[in-house]
């Protein structure tokens, strides 16, 4: 038992109210999109884009968008976890030839695996390859909150949002793209009314069960 992990997840919770005035340096920024980067999917596929919302008119747009949460423009950057929606045999050329590169191998040794890969994707139908592309978010998600927690720094998952609206305002269906979730990522201001409410998770006894 790492009691380093528990510590850092016994420390975060979702932040309601970020302090404004606290930027994350741009280096631990940098070290937490690697984190987001490092993230396993289906098939190493990576049906995702992560879209880095700087801009505060950008932001105070959105927040129209995100039911009026404040932590959309508080938080030090909003983070939108979006998913392509019909990935086809494009997606998989240009992933044969990224694992191509990076293991030094033939694009031909690896047809056996394009040929089974673009089979799954066209026999998946559209409907259910989007729901299998948006899941992957959430694997992002699971990522990107534990590396949030081992650097000290909040995070605030997000799916209250008008995701139609988001979307026909950064033009996402364009690119293939649809959101998924919006993650505002920062710190958390020292009057957060949530800050010093005590965690409340179901015992081990009555989460586990082994068969």
């Amino acid at each position: 038992m790492n009691p380093t992990l528990l510590e850092a997840l016994n420390w975060r919770y979702a932040t309601k109210k970020f302090d404004p005035t606290k930027i994350i340096p741009a280096e631990e920024l940098t070290t937490l999109l690697e984190s987001i980067r490092l993230t396993p999917s289906s098939y190493g596929l990576q049906p995702v884009k992560i879209l880095v919302v700087e801009n505060p008119k950008t932001r105070e747009e959105i927040k129209t968008m995100a039911w009026n949460q404040q932590q959309v423009v508080d938080a030090s950057h909003l983070l939108i976890l979006c998913h392509y929606f019909n990935p086809g045999h494009e997606e998989v050329e240009q992933y044969l030839e990224l694992m191509s590169n990076a293991r030094n191998k033939p694009l031909a040794s690896l047809e056996g695996f394009k040929q089974h890969l673009m089979k799954s994707l066209d026999t998946m139908g559209e409907r259910n390859k989007e729901q299998w592309t948006s899941k992957q978010t959430y694997i992002v998600l699971g990522q990107l909150m534990l590396s949030c927690a081992f650097m000290g720094i909040d995070a605030t998952p997000m799916e209250g949002f008008d995701k139609e609206v988001l979307n026909q305002y950064l033009q996402l269906e364009q690119r293939g793209l649809r959101a998924s979730l919006l993650c505002p990522i920062g710190y958390r201001h020292e009057e957060d009314p949530y800050l010093s409410l005590a965690k409340v998770r179901k015992n081990h006894e009555a989460l586990f069960e082994v068969i």
